[in-house]
Formats: structure tokens, sequence, C-alpha cells
């Protein structure tokens, strides 16, 4: 998991002392162990991955800034399969005083989606890289960066459900590379619930008719699988007792007309039987869930004799 998260008023302005200032200044270079074992420690209230010789005192001001017009893959849900790595777009405005610059070097912000509470979040994803801002006023900036996941890595199929979004923006404030680190130099705010995106598993669909070629009037078997990504064994596992429609369409046409709807087996296994008519396509349509995005097989052609 790459991450730079917690809902713990400091932890991430500790955790910026026990990473690569690279990372901490607000570079495209994260390294997600390290910024990991210091957001733990930071908010178990230990000090062992703040850096040897650095002094850390004092406690972060608020800073003056939030999050508004968040935007998450255009508000659509983020689908994911079992490999490679999905990214999706994410878009959002900071408001904050006059005095605050979020494109400075020393000053840090991301977005994030997490699943659970905002406090002890059950899983948190965001970008490989840091968002772009831009100012717009004095006192807006608007910025673009993108949520990138990894499901062999990240996922598990707990995680098909509602995610809420949240924020953070660090002003360092020139406190980087200090011996003597003096947070209360140092602006911090976060934000929970700044809006929701689903977080859906892919699902595929496949259809046979059979026997090709056909007589007219004689019975066609169309068989066919409905399967989505597993995201906990790394496959794709049939679904179950899933509503699926049978639907033919006339050589010719391009308009496809439902016949019948079919439940998959337990093993997510389709078949039934229609009588052959004419030449045309056969194809099964899933309309989806709440977990799982809608599915269309490709069509299979049967020539009538």
């Amino acid at each position: 998991m790459r991450a730079t998260v917690v809902a713990v008023t400091g932890a991430v302005v500790l955790s910026a002392f026990a990473v690569p200032a690279a990372q901490a200044t607000g570079s495209d270079t994260r390294n997600p162990i390290d910024t990991l074992k210091a957001l733990h420690a930071a908010s178990s209230g230990k000090s062992a991955y703040v850096g040897e010789t650095t002094a850390v005192t004092g406690t972060p001001y608020a800073l003056d800034a939030k999050f508004t017009d968040v935007k998450v893959n255009n508000g659509k849900p983020i689908v994911a399969g079992t490999t490679g790595k999905v990214s999706v777009p994410v878009a959002f405005k900071v408001t904050h005083g006059a005095g605050v610059d979020v494109t400075a070097d020393d000053t840090e912000l991301d977005l994030f989606i997490y699943r659970g509470s905002f406090a002890d979040p059950a899983n948190f994803l965001l970008g490989d890289d840091w968002p772009s801002c831009t100012n717009t006023t004095a006192t807006v900036a608007t910025c673009k960066g993108t949520i990138d996941v990894r499901p062999s890595e990240e996922l598990y199929n707990a995680d098909a459900t509602a995610w809420k979004v949240g924020g953070y923006v660090v002003d360092f404030n020139d406190q980087l590379g200090a011996d003597d680190v003096d947070l209360t130099k140092v602006g911090y705010v976060e934000s929970g619930a700044l809006g929701t995106v689903k977080l859906q598993r892919l699902a595929k669909m496949t259809v046979n008719a059979a026997p090709e070629p056909v007589k007219k009037g004689k019975t066609l078997t169309v068989t066919g699988k409905l399967s989505r990504a597993n995201w906990d064994t790394g496959v794709y596992s049939g679904y179950s007792t899933q509503s699926v429609k049978l639907q033919f369409k006339k050589k010719g046409s391009t308009v496809y007309t439902t016949l019948k709807t079919v439940k998959t087996s337990s093993t997510g296994a389709l078949k039934t039987t229609v009588k052959a008519g004419v030449d045309g396509t056969y194809r099964y349509l899933f309309a989806g869930t709440s977990t799982t995005p809608a599915a269309s097989s490709s069509g299979d052609f049967v020539d009538v004799k």
C-alpha cells in the first residue's frame, strides 16, 4: 500500500521528518514502507521513526485551508480487475488564507479515498504521485491528480463498496531539514467525508449457442458464464444466483431484444434453450449490482437453415 494518511493530528507532519526530503517537499517519489512506519509510530505516540538527530517539539497550528469541489473519477465508480493498475482522475480545489501557498515547495497536500472510519480506516488508496496544483486566485488553488489502484496488492473483496474521500495539507514553513524542528511553525489541516466513490469488481460474461448451423424450429442450447474479479484469490470467480437476460438480434438489425431472463448457477454458469427461427446473434446481458458493474458477452451468430 502506498499512502500518507492517518486522521491523527500531527501524524503526517511527524512522518515527513522520517522520509526522504524529496518526498516531503512534494516530488513524485514516495517511500511507502518508511512513510507507513512513520505514520504508525506517530499515531501511537512513539518517535522511533522521527529521526535519530532531529529534535521535534510543539504542536502544529490549524492551517487555514479547506477542500472544495472534490470529484473522483468524474463521479463514476472505480472498476478493477485482478491484475495491473487502474488509474482514475481526481480534481479538487483548496480554498485557503491569503498567507498560504499550497504550490510552495515546503507545502504538501494529498487527496485519498478510504473505507471505514477516518480515524482508523480499514483500507485507503491514493495516487502514485502528488497532485498538481495551480493558484487560480490569491486564495484558491485548483488541483488535479490520480487515484492509483493495484488490485493484486491493495484490495480485498470487502473493498467492493462505497469509499469516502479525505485529504490533508501541511505547510512546513521551512522546518524541513532543520536540526531542531518547531512544530508550532508548521500548519496542518485534514478533512474526511469530502465525497464518496464506489469501488467495483470487474465482471466478465461469455456465451455459446449450439448447434451451429441449426435447422429452423429445432432447439438451440445457449450456455455461458458470469464471473467477476475475486480480489482475495486473484482470479475471476463465478457470480452465483444473478439474473441475466438472454437477448437476440436478427441478421441485419442493430437492436437486441430480450428473449428471457435466466439465473446463474452456484458457479456462475448459464444454460437455457430457445427455438431457432431466423439467422441472428445471441448474447447474455448482466445489468450489474452495487458491487459489480454491468457486463455483456460478445455476440454468437447462428445460421438457421
